[in-house]
């Protein structure tokens, strides 16, 4: 399976408590961390869920 490498580009302050819930479950701890993870369905779909917060690099 293919690996994707997820970075945040944007604070997860002011967000939804569902979003931010995304962003830690991703592993996401702070602006410009990186975390990779293989491109399963249940993390694309976390992805397109806060795409507006993060970067990916396929």
């Amino acid at each position: 399976m293919a690996k994707i490498k997820i970075k945040q580009t944007r604070s997860a302050i002011n967000r939804p408590a569902r979003q931010k819930a995304t962003i830690k479950a991703l592993g996401l701890r702070r602006l410009n961390h990186t975390v990779e993870h293989e491109a399963t369905p249940q993390i694309l779909g976390m992805v397109k869920a806060v795409q507006h917060l993060i970067e990916v690099v396929e």
